[in-house]
């Protein structure tokens, strides 16, 4: 039986495993309370080895969506302030995720050269590109860190485009209504061969491709 003390012990080893496990249950457990079905189109298409998703993020939801979804193993970039909020921080942290503080710069590019070093040993990361949640759920623009990110650790980045998340909770864990969320896995882009400047053509190509699977919905 699961009890709240296994659960708090299993989320604590070294590889996070045992916490991201915690953590898909609890995605997959909040999704099943709302009534939400998650419908996962083109998980052929995820390369074997480590790659970079980057996902469009227009509510509270992607992050259970992607964790209860996501028919992989990975590591999620998230904003240092989710470290506050109760079990979901706590578990980011225990699952040795990645926390980038964007209003330091100096430790936002050390967090990215961890993250590099994590893609390297042979982890996936997940990334929300757009840097915060779109308001009126139109695509924002990409920001060019993440797909650096992905050229330093010659990994291909995957598009994902996340269909009706904003639809299911456009205002809060209050707003939660019952419906149907995609996610949607695009064709990898690969980065062999990319100038080392190309991180900017890379970020508005990904953004591209999300913005053509949220059309198409």
């Amino acid at each position: 039986m699961l009890t709240p003390a296994t659960v708090f012990f299993r989320m604590f080893d070294a590889t996070g495993r045992r916490a991201n496990e915690v953590i898909r249950l609890w995605g997959r457990l909040l999704l099943r309370a709302g009534r939400i079905r998650v419908e996962v189109q083109g998980a052929e298409r995820v390369p074997s080895g480590p790659v970079v998703f980057a996902a469009n993020h227009a509510s509270y939801l992607d992050i259970p969506i992607m964790f209860g979804g996501l028919p992989c193993d990975f590591r999620i970039m998230y904003k240092r302030s989710l470290a506050a909020v109760p079990f979901l921080g706590w578990s980011l942290w225990a699952g040795r995720h990645l926390a980038i503080d964007r209003a330091n710069p100096f430790k936002a590019r050390r967090a990215l050269a961890a993250a590099a070093e994590r893609i390297h040993g042979g982890t996936s990361v997940v990334v929300f590109p757009e840097g915060t949640r779109t308001g009126d759920g139109d695509l924002l623009p990409f920001k060019r860190g993440s797909f650096v990110l992905a050229m330093d650790a010659k990994v291909p980045v995957v598009p994902v485009s996340i269909i009706g998340a904003k639809q299911r909770m456009p205002n809060g864990f209050g707003s939660l209504n019952p419906g149907r969320i995609v996610i949607r896995i695009h064709e990898p882009l690969l980065t062999d061969g990319r100038s080392p400047e190309g991180g900017q053509e890379l970020a508005e190509e990904t953004r591209a491709v999300v913005r053509r699977g949220l059309l198409e919905a």
